[in-house]
């Protein structure tokens, strides 16, 4: 018997009810976390069955127009999708500051739809730290696929690629050049790559996705049990998205996800471990030893494995 007053409503699919289960897990009030751990533990029975998408491209490639011209496809099709769109943090209030829905006017009202703009908090590279459990809360609610989109290309995509079943990274038609300009651990990252905007340069959009074919082979080990795809596609057009579905089924089939999953469960335990066990270092650390010890190492007269070590009280050798 369910004890949270939101795990009823949440696993009937009210949208109202996720938004404010979501909002519950990105409090940093103590309360609130508690709160939202408990609803969690309600409802994590519930979820685990969508398919979990992970986007990424560089500015200006068209990532929230193929959000939306895909999630439009599914959801026409009786998918329920949802869109965790992780937004660089306003220093001033720490809300989201791009905008995501306003970027994705008509799968924002369509009611197979949950759209939600979430601010990185600045973590690292910008994904939000709580978008875990927000994909969980999806998955209960019923949402049968889920997209993460990402800031852009930078560190962040590790951690997405962390917590997605595919990867996927969005191209422009001049790939040639834009290679050199992403990192290798990306490509490396991607289960597939899609050359956005096709129609604007058809020819250009070939070429392009010929060099990502044997950029992907180069980097694919080859007991892989899947062989990153290089498509080519227009959110403009609708050119290629069922092409880029099809390749997501597929990729469904051939990789063990449930055994990806525990395997991105484990290292996520970890992460938070280490947070865990920093925190509670901190909080029994005199804040002026810690502050003289890092002014020491900072001058230089002191190593930083010293200063760890003499903090740790143990003897640096």
């Amino acid at each position: 018997m369910s004890t949270h007053p939101l795990t009823s409503p949440l696993l009937s699919g009210h949208r109202r009810a996720l938004a404010k289960a979501i909002t519950l897990t990105e409090s940093t009030r103590p309360e609130h976390e508690e709160s939202a751990q408990a609803l969690l533990a309600e409802v994590l029975p519930h979820a685990g069955r969508a398919i979990r998408l992970g986007l990424t491209g560089v500015p200006g490639v068209g990532k929230s127009t193929f959000i939306e011209a895909l999630g439009l496809r599914l959801a026409d099709a009786g998918h329920r999708v949802a869109v965790l769109a992780v937004d660089p943090s306003s220093a001033r209030t720490g809300g989201s500051i791009m905008g995501d829905k306003t970027r994705m006017p008509r799968l924002t009202v369509h009611p197979q739809a949950f759209i939600r703009p979430s601010p990185s908090g600045g973590t690292l590279g910008g994904v939000a730290r709580r978008t875990r459990e927000a994909i969980t809360l999806c998955e209960a609610a019923g949402y049968d696929v889920v997209l993460v989109e990402t800031v852009g290309v930078g560190q962040s995509e590790t951690q997405v690629a962390a917590m997605t079943d595919l990867f996927l990274l969005l191209t422009l038609p001049n790939a040639g050049d834009e290679l050199q300009g992403i990192k290798r651990g990306i490509m490396e990252l991607a289960d597939l790559c899609v050359v956005n905007k096709a129609d604007t340069n058809p020819q250009a959009a070939v070429r392009a996705q010929t060099e990502l074919r044997a950029a992907l082979t180069l980097l694919t080990p080859h007991d892989a049990p899947w062989r990153p795809l290089a498509l080519r596609a227009s959110a403009l057009t609708g050119e290629g998205l069922d092409e880029v579905w099809a390749a997501v089924e597929r990729y469904r089939e051939a990789v063990d996800l449930r055994a990806k999953r525990r395997a991105q469960t484990a290292v996520w335990f970890d992460e938070l471990l280490r947070e865990a066990a920093w925190r509670a270092f901190q909080a029994g650390v005199d804040p002026e030893q810690l502050r003289q010890l890092r002014a020491e190492v900072e001058a230089g007269r002191l190593t930083a494995v010293q200063g760890v070590a003499t903090l740790l009280g143990l003897s640096a050798n």
